[in-house]
């Protein structure tokens, strides 16, 4: 099994793409709401609750790689290739590197806080209050972070070896549910995506057994027939 085979897996990757608009959105929110006397601190606390409180939660629970969120693969319904990946997925060094995006966040923060004045005109939200603009933008940081750590741990899993996937024992269903963060609906059921190596050759579909014996029946009356036919005329020459 090679985990480049798991369509969930290159999913993630597609997070990649909306961490722009998410971070326009965040600047959108703050340019609804002029900046407070001490600037500094707000941005520092927006920082602590959307990025820094996210980071911590999963650093003890990292978030599972087969979430996307909203929606989620159930633990019982999971291949064991999958919960082999799943035990690889969170080494020290990973962790290490999605603690690394709430540290990009906060000169983020600090920068498109800076802008957003700019962007007053067209803030979603021109009168609301300082506090109220902070409170709607956590939540979009901590997105942001859940979106970093699983775009990292992604790129981790696609670069394993099928060897390493199949020495690793396999994740037990329970113990998933305590250790990794999985939220969204549990809906998703994904086959493995088939991949050809090079020089490789697809392998014909099998024809179902009921076709052939439907085939078989079909044919065998029409040859029955003709067989009769001829023994019939036989019969008549002299």
């Amino acid at each position: 099994m090679t985990p480049r085979s798991e369509p969930l897996l290159w999913l993630q990757l597609l997070g990649l793409a909306a961490i722009p608009a998410e971070l326009l959105a965040v600047a959108l929110i703050l340019a609804g709401a002029d900046p407070g006397l001490v600037p500094g601190i707000e941005r520092l606390l927006l920082w602590a609750l959307g990025a820094l409180l996210p980071t911590l939660l999963l650093w003890q629970r990292p978030a599972d790689c087969w979430s996307l969120l909203l929606l989620q693969t159930p633990a019982l319904g999971r291949r064991e290739d999958q919960r082999r990946l799943s035990a690889l997925q969170s080494p020290r060094p990973v962790r290490l590197l999605a603690a690394a995006v709430a540290v990009l966040l906060l000169p983020a923060i600090w920068r498109l806080d800076a802008l957003s004045a700019q962007l007053a005109a067209i803030a979603p939200l021109p009168e609301a209050s300082r506090l109220v603009t902070i409170l709607l933008t956590v939540p979009l940081l901590a997105v942001l972070v859940w979106q970093g750590q699983q775009l990292i741990q992604a790129i981790w899993l696609l670069s394993r070896s099928p060897e390493q996937v199949a020495r690793t024992p396999a994740m037990a269903p329970e113990l998933v549910a305590r250790e990794r963060l999985s939220l969204g609906l549990p809906l998703l059921l994904p086959a493995p995506l088939s991949l050809l190596q090079d020089g490789q050759q697809p392998q014909p579909r099998p024809q179902p057994e009921a076709e052939i014996n439907a085939g078989s029946s079909a044919v065998a009356p029409e040859e029955q027939a003709k067989a009769e036919e001829g023994t019939h005329l036989d019969q008549q020459i002299p």
